[in-house]
């Protein structure tokens, strides 16, 4: 993509280039996907939230609050990479912050969720309390006059 709008502008190349590779289709400037993807259902009487978030040490780059029934992941990103590019040096980093927040079920149990990073994805479990649903009752349809 980049590569078509700057081919006509050499000097362009470096700056724009980086610009147009931190966008994609799947950006929400293009109304895609949110920054931080997930996936969430029920298992075994708990939500689960599972969360990709590759590239984040999940004791100092995230942090998960929850306030009055809505989940909020945020998570700080630093990537940074060297290396030689024609005939000199090259370093590049890019950083950035993500956050999502999702709303919780009703019947969670707040102050029992528990939550686990491993190889790139983070899980969130949050116990549900199952209440007893009252029998369904038959509604009585009226004649109008």
């Amino acid at each position: 993509m980049a590569g078509e709008i700057i081919r006509g502008f050499p000097a362009l190349r470096p700056v724009w280039s980086d610009w147009f590779d931190t966008l994609s289709t799947e950006s929400p400037l293009f109304g895609g996907d949110h920054p931080i993807r997930i996936e969430e259902g029920r298992e075994n009487g708990a939500y689960v939230l599972r969360a990709e978030l590759p590239g984040v040490d999940p004791q100092e780059d995230v942090e998960i609050t929850v306030d009055d029934g809505t989940l909020t992941i945020h998570a700080e990103r630093t990537e940074e990479s060297s290396g030689r590019d024609g005939g000199g040096h090259r370093t590049e980093f890019r950083y950035g912050s993500l956050t999502r927040a999702v709303q919780l079920p009703r019947g969670v149990i707040e102050d029992r969720i528990t939550a686990e990073y491993d190889k790139g994805v983070l899980t969130v479990r949050a116990p549900i309390e199952e209440a007893e649903r009252p029998s369904g009752r038959r509604v009585e349809v009226t004649r109008g006059e």
